[in-house]
């Protein structure tokens, strides 16, 4: 009798938005076409639309519509709902920065981490420091020491952790007292795709030269200073990206910034072909905007901090500044100007972040954990 093959299945916190988190979801499930995807909330208008072509189950959480376009409001929920969540299958490949390690299962679980819960860990960083007595601030810090003691059991029962970046790596053996190895997500940029432009802004960007910011719109993004960096150059930025500080920021903002949310692949590649650069002011866990930017041949300008120092090599894809302040931002920009780049240089570095390496790596993990040996 043939051996049965086994039976994997993804695991993601919320699929609820557009981020890099997500965006390697999907290169998980290339990866894994037959693997359903399990999840707390699904937003198919919210996120990525590849993921109709996904065999997607949700918890019955999803059936609030309030709750799918507000996940943060579901926070205290989100613990007793991840547990409740049973996944019938032999692998689990659990997606995870706070809610999908805990997922419960009968097989075993591969686990690869964007972050220990920053809402958890870094919570004025998460929250924003001037926020912290706002109600989600305060609902964390009622409800920390509990879900800290769950986030901690859950990560205990994986079978494999895997970090994204070597930020990611030291914050687990801080939060979780764990050694684990590095797996650096893919970039999944297709440049070859259409174009088209984003409606309202084809004046604003023109022949390209902007700069441009891809984040979501949270305080630890560190956007608005960003945006008082450009407030004395005569220079345009385009922020793209959604968030609770979108209206918040636009009300900040100087002319010469404009803003576009929820646009689809070809606007995207619309706006980075004719960018002059990324501008990437947040302390990421990886941050894969600069590795996007690349795949255009375009260089970053970059906090020094977190997943960026895997992922710049500075004076050849990029270039740092030290603080996330608008100050040192702008002279980082002013600086950049002053450069030469090579483009070709550029995308031959992203190279070594390409999705074929992240699903060979996978594979090789996941087929490592089926024999029961030591796996990546």
């Amino acid at each position: 009798m043939a051996k049965r093959k086994p039976i994997v299945a993804i695991t993601h916190d919320y699929l609820t938005q557009k981020g890099g988190a997500e965006r390697v979801v999907l290169a998980m499930h290339r990866a894994f076409p037959d693997a359903k995807i399990y999840t707390t909330l699904y937003h198919p208008e919210g996120t990525y639309p590849e993921f109709a072509n996904a065999d997607i189950v949700t918890s019955p959480l999803n059936k609030f519509s309030f709750f799918r376009k507000n996940h943060r409001a579901a926070l205290p929920l989100l613990a007793y709902t991840s547990t409740s969540l049973k996944i019938p299958a032999d692998i689990v490949l659990a997606s995870s920065s706070g809610w999908a390690h805990g997922f419960s299962t009968t097989g075993r679980t591969f686990v690869y981490c964007h972050s220990p819960a920053r809402w958890l860990y870094l919570t004025d960083q998460y929250v924003g420091s001037s926020r912290r007595n706002f109600p989600a601030g305060v609902a964390l810090r009622i409800l920390g020491p509990a879900l800290r003691r769950w986030d901690r059991r859950a990560a205990s029962r994986a079978d494999v952790y895997v970090a994204n970046s070597t930020v990611v790596q030291e914050r687990i053996n801080d939060v979780y007292g764990m050694d684990v190895d590095i797996l650096h997500p893919p970039h999944s940029v297709d440049i070859e795709g259409n174009r088209e432009p984003i409606p309202g802004l084809e004046d604003f960007v023109g022949q390209g030269g902007h700069y441009l910011v891809v984040s979501r719109l949270l305080p630890y993004k560190n956007v608005d200073q960003a945006i008082e960096a450009f407030r004395d150059l005569d220079k345009r930025l385009l922020v793209i990206g959604a968030g609770p500080l979108l209206e918040e920021l636009k009300a900040a903002a100087s002319p010469n910034v404009r803003f576009a949310s929820n646009i689809t692949d070809a606007q995207m590649r619309w706006a980075y072909a004719s960018a002059t650069a990324v501008v990437a002011p947040s302390h990421e866990d990886f941050g894969i905007t600069p590795l996007e930017g690349a795949a255009w041949g375009k260089p970053t300008i970059a906090l020094r901090a977190g997943g960026y120092l895997d992922t710049i090599l500075e004076g050849t894809t990029g270039t740092f500044f030290d603080e996330p302040l608008a100050a040192c931002i702008r002279d980082a920009v002013l600086g950049f100007e002053a450069e030469q780049w090579d483009p070709a240089e550029i995308k031959d570095h992203v190279s070594v972040f390409s999705e074929d390496r992240f699903r060979m790596k996978l594979h090789a993990g996941i087929e490592a954990l089926i024999l029961e040996e030591s796996p990546v």
